[in-house]
């Protein structure tokens, strides 16, 4: 992306249409050049036809399983049954819903535009004659960032969440699956770095295996499913309905609260601070959020029960970015985000669909899908020689344009230490600055409640920034929020 302030890994490579990895291959389509113009049907009532009818099937054929193994002679009549299931198992249905649902694209669309991925640069130019070998790899260095981010997708067989007798999250969890995974990439920055690719060989990395355990689908799993949704259960998350950005954020917060209560160490692996960004406590402010640095400043202090200053942060932004519709002026501004060395990407997709977004590359996003549904695999904190293959994204870069995902979102930031705080303050004081009148959010060292006789007023020190309350940002409900 040409102007953006070039910071992070840079690579840069000669135009190729093949280019392969060590870990796999990654094609290019000629005939998606210049497609960030296709457009993205919106989804209808056959989004929840199909995502029913996939957990449906499931279930029934879950169900058939246990009959068949108590009395195998009842297995006549099901040649059909096997049929469906091979259809899925090969992706046939996967297309047959995209056909429905409208397709997003794969691959990359523009050979001669950078590309940023949470962060780091990626120089891809057709007009490249240096011959560098670096250069010449930029595609495969990109191919092998994208597929070492974790992956987290719908699964099926874990144990029933609490009450609810359900087994799967297939057709309602994509929002909590891609909060997962944001959270996922904060740890791997944390504590094996932004540089950290994804092994080829094993063993594998002891720190990355506990990060999948944390991320398994069982209560003994510290950030599973099940304790999000039950950490949640005030903002109204619920198993078996769908959720939004904001009420995900809180709710994050809310479990490493909790988490960092308990008495057991493997409750408290998140160790960093989580500052949900948002206008007031009951997020109905409207306008541009404020990012207080007294308040990240205290939840440093309260997660450290007062023994350190500062510590890293994960910072949480949740957004409402137009009315029905995502507003034009803010895709500049969440481009320039993935410019960030601090960068975690957005939590965000189509409406109803939620998708984990990790790079740009001029009006693209892409990101990683969370809509593939995958039995349980729970790894084990000391197993280095896990097959962690369902973690990763090893088949196809898909993206979207910017201008079609949902306007409700969330952005997500790590920074490691004070200075990297107050370097991601800086970088986002001068996008306010640039911003045209559209801030995504802004950056104040306090602020002070004043209550008048007409309500309330909210007066912020801030960094030669002001808050603006547009009509986009006056948004006093979650529009994910189909409970």
């Amino acid at each position: 992306m040409k102007g953006f302030r070039e910071r992070g890994f840079v690579a840069s490579a000669k135009s190729s249409s093949t280019v392969e990895s060590p870990n796999r291959s990654f094609t290019s389509d000629s005939s998606e050049l210049g497609s960030a113009d296709t457009k993205i049907s919106r989804p209808s009532l056959w989004s929840t036809f199909f995502a029913s009818a996939f957990s449906v099937f499931d279930t029934h054929c879950d169900s058939s399983s246990t009959s068949e193994k108590k009395a195998p002679h009842i297995r006549h009549g099901n040649g059909w049954t096997s049929a469906v299931k091979k259809i899925l198992a090969g992706g046939s249905m996967r297309r047959i819903q995209e056909c429905v649902l409208g397709t997003s694209k794969t691959g990359i669309s523009n050979i001669t535009s950078d590309i940023w991925l949470l962060g780091a640069c990626y120089k891809i130019s057709q007009d490249n004659s240096s011959g560098d070998a670096t250069a010449t790899n930029a595609l495969a260095a990109f191919n092998h960032d994208f597929s070492s981010r974790i992956l987290i997708t719908y699964r099926k067989g874990f144990d029933a969440i609490e009450d609810s007798k359900l087994t799967s999250d297939v057709s309602w969890g994509c929002m909590l699956r891609s909060s997962q995974m944001l959270v996922a990439q904060a740890l791997l920055f944390h504590r094996l770095g932004r540089s950290w690719r994804k092994p080829l060989d094993k063993p594998l990395d002891r720190e990355y295996v506990e990060i999948l355990h944390l991320f398994g689908d069982s209560e003994s799993s510290a950030f599973s499913i099940h304790n999000l949704l039950r950490a949640g259960k005030a903002y109204g998350l619920a198993a078996g309905s769908w959720v939004g950005p904001y009420a995900v954020c809180h709710s994050w917060e809310s479990l490493v609260r909790s988490r960092r209560e308990e008495t057991n160490l493997e409750y408290r692996s998140l160790s960093m601070a989580v500052y949900v960004v948002s206008g007031s406590e009951d997020g109905e402010r409207g306008g541009a959020p404020v990012l207080c640095i007294e308040e990240a400043a205290r939840h440093c202090s309260e997660c450290s029960k007062g023994q350190e200053d500062w510590m890293p942060i994960l910072l949480l932004v949740p957004l409402v970015l137009g009315l029905d519709k995502i507003n034009p002026r803010y895709i500049p501004s969440l481009q320039a985000t993935f410019t960030f060395p601090q960068s975690l990407g957005i939590l965000g997709g189509k409406p109803g669909a939620s998708t984990y977004i990790v790079g740009v590359q001029d009006k693209n996003a892409f990101y990683l899908d969370p809509h593939e549904v995958q039995p349980v695999v729970n790894v084990s904190r000391d197993d280095v020689e896990a097959n962690t293959s369902s973690y990763h994204c090893d088949s196809v870069v898909r993206h979207i344009p910017l201008d079609l995902i949902d306007l409700s979102l969330a952005i997500g930031f790590y920074c490691r230490d004070k200075d990297d705080f107050d370097d991601f303050c800086s970088l986002a004081s001068k996008l306010t600055d640039e911003s045209n009148g559209a801030p995504l959010f802004t950056v104040a060292h306090s602020r002070k409640l004043l209550k008048h006789d007409s309500g309330e007023i909210w007066s912020d020190e801030s960094l030669g920034v002001q808050t603006m309350n547009d009509v986009e940002g006056c948004v006093h409900e979650d529009d994910w929020q189909l409970l």
